[in-house]
């Protein structure tokens, strides 16, 4: 995935989780924040972040904020980027026979970012995308996300009607020692990740290259369900 027109700044303040206010070559800009999570442990005045600018006019915003520098580690925290990350992963072949893909494919009561057609195997897929690191770890999620539990009980529902399911962690970054469940901010959903496991919904994290203009899957990391 790459990106056209990217600027470099510091980030200043948040005064929505919508919008930020950031400094581009001295002068004070008004961006659109690609992610509505909290990220706090990101946006700390004064950090250098990286913008696209909007190739288009009739905006409200002139840039978007899509990346930031963590001590030495450069994070992409745009929330629309981890489904064409792992769109473009899946070209690697990690499915054999893959002959059809479908996003947002609904389930019962969820919709699905993926449905997936291998030969015989019929697949649900849930990406989710991950910008929250702690002393190299990485962590999902970094809010309450009982929308994030309500899939997980359905994708487990998917096995039990014959379907084949799977949650993608796509970790925004690189050098990640394992990924696991951020059970102190929302442990209903490292419980229902436990359970999902148990019932046979198959839990990958992969890491990202990351750099100011682009991101691509990198390598698998390892999924820790119980921290430690």
């Amino acid at each position: 995935m790459k990106y056209t027109n990217i600027r470099e700044g510091q980030f200043l303040s948040r005064p929505n989780r919508f919008i930020a206010k950031v400094e581009i070559d001295g002068k004070e800009e008004i961006c659109h924040v690609k992610n509505t999570g909290r990220c706090r442990e990101l946006l700390i005045p004064g950090v250098t972040v990286f913008l696209q600018e909007a190739d288009f006019e009739h905006r409200k915003t002139k840039y978007d904020l899509i990346g930031v520098r963590k001590g030495n580690r450069l994070i992409n925290m745009d929330s629309q980027v981890p489904n064409k990350v792992f769109c473009e992963w899946l070209e690697k072949g990690y499915f054999q026979e893959l002959q059809h893909i479908k996003q947002e494919q609904t389930f019962r009561n969820s919709r699905f970012d993926f449905y997936l057609e291998a030969g015989q195997r019929k697949i649900f897929v849930e990406v989710k995308g991950v910008t929250l690191e702690e002393e190299g770890v990485a962590l999902f999620p970094d809010a309450p996300t009982e929308r994030g539990v309500k899939h997980l009980r359905e994708l487990s529902q998917a096995v039990a009607a014959g379907y084949e399911a799977y949650v993608v962690f796509i970790i925004q970054m690189k050098d990640i020692h394992y990924f696991t469940p951020n059970i102190k901010t929302h442990q209903a959903f490292g419980d229902a990740l436990i359970q999902a496991d148990k019932q046979g919904v198959k839990i990958l994290a992969l890491d990202c290259e990351v750099t100011e203009d682009s991101i691509e899957a990198g390598d698998f990391v390892t999924v820790k369900l119980v921290e430690g």
